[in-house]
């Protein structure tokens, strides 16, 4: 698998050109960019790299991971997937594919599963590979991500994790939508919200 990162817009969101090595396809995941120039430099690097852009996927409906969907779908007239929960976050343009828990995401012989892990908005999700996982702002390297914004939940925030994201074998790297890749090992060892050093029990108590 071809993985390509670019750090776009004003909170810095990794977007990521995703490709199958062998037939050239490709999607883009969480194309956040608000310049011109940031667009310009990830279809430049899809042209030198000889990919056809076939799919746009957000991870979740947030604008700093979602803005650049309209320059995109303009540009490069490819469709627009995000889960189905999330569809009514997206303002500028209208989602052409609605993705589920379990659904598939194909470009060439490369696939990538769709996890459904809901905390962050009610419709984030994880993409899984053979040994990566695109985890957007759901799992960050040493932190998690927010659930205080409307359509977050702690509680299905820390069930995503622990029983979603956790159970993925150690050596699978973390694509996160913000920050450095890491580990699922790396987290699973050292994440404060993975560890016993962060205290869950209020969980039982709001739930």
């Amino acid at each position: 698998m071809i993985i390509e990162s670019f750090v776009v817009g004003p909170l810095y969101t990794n977007c990521y050109l995703v490709a199958c090595p062998i037939t050239k396809e490709a999607i883009i995941i969480d194309p956040g960019f608000h310049r011109r120039a940031e667009y310009e430099a990830i279809v430049k690097r899809a042209v030198e790299l000889g990919l056809k852009v076939v799919l746009i996927v957000n991870t979740h409906g947030h604008p700093d991971h979602t803005s650049g969907n309209s320059l995109l779908q303009e540009r490069l007239h490819v469709p627009i997937a995000i889960h189905e929960r999330d569809v009514p976050l997206l303002t500028k343009v209208r989602a052409d594919v609605l993705l589920r828990d379990g659904d598939t995401i194909k470009f060439g012989a490369t696939t990538l599963r769709v996890l459904h892990t809901p905390g962050h908005t009610m419709g984030s999700i994880s993409l899984i590979g053979r040994n990566e996982v695109f985890t957007g702002d759901t799992l960050f390297a040493g932190s998690v991500g927010r659930w205080d914004l409307p359509g977050g939940s702690f509680v299905d925030l820390m069930r995503s994790l622990r029983e979603r994201l956790m159970i993925l074998p150690d050596s699978f790297v973390v694509y996160p939508g913000h920050g450095p890749t890491s580990t699922i090992g790396g987290e699973r060892a050292s994440n404060p919200f993975l560890t016993s050093k962060f205290d869950y029990s209020f969980i039982d108590f709001i739930t």
